[in-house]
């Protein structure tokens, strides 16, 4: 089962630079991500997301090969390529896997104008190296689907990187 973290700061670029660490470590086997998305909500207020997943190119490429290739059996590859694309597309653009866009975007109404919040869901994660590592960035945790003890941990953690360094 996978595990829900929000993640706000005080910083419309912070989340951005958090998803580069969570993603090099990804790379490093220390973090199974399924999802991943970053919300900006700008000084005039405005919310912009930012997903990792996006499945309407994917829609598009796979519909637009099994619209060719049923295109070729009907004699019109590529009338059988154009539909497919379009249908693959639409497809992609409406599944919504992962993290649900309504829970995103509400969530994302909820922090404050310049700031910005990072939303994961991890199948798997070495806690103790991903903590030290996000740890240094500071924020303050709005949603999660770990337990108290655990929430708390990553709070602490978290509130470590927001003290200024002497």
């Amino acid at each position: 089962m996978s595990t829900l973290v929000v993640i706000a700061f005080d910083d419309e670029y912070k989340a951005n630079e958090v998803l580069l660490e969570l993603v090099k470590l990804q790379r490093e086997h220390l973090l199974d991500m399924e999802d991943a998305a970053v919300v900006v909500r700008t000084k005039d207020g405005k919310i912009k997301v930012n997903q990792t997943q996006d499945l309407t190119l994917a829609g598009a490429l796979g519909g637009g090969f099994w619209g060719l290739l049923i295109g070729l059996l009907f004699f019109n590859p590529l009338l059988g390529w154009a539909a497919g694309l379009v249908a693959g597309a639409i497809s992609g653009k409406l599944t919504d896997i992962g993290i649900d866009d309504n829970f995103i975007k509400e969530l994302g109404k909820t922090i404050e104008p310049g700031n910005s919040a990072i939303f994961t869901l991890v199948r798997q994660a070495t806690p103790d190296k991903v903590l030290e590592e996000v740890g240094r960035f500071g924020g303050k945790v709005l949603r999660t689907s770990l337990s108290k003890e655990d929430e708390a941990k990553l709070q602490e953690a978290l509130n470590k990187g927001n003290t200024p360094s002497a």
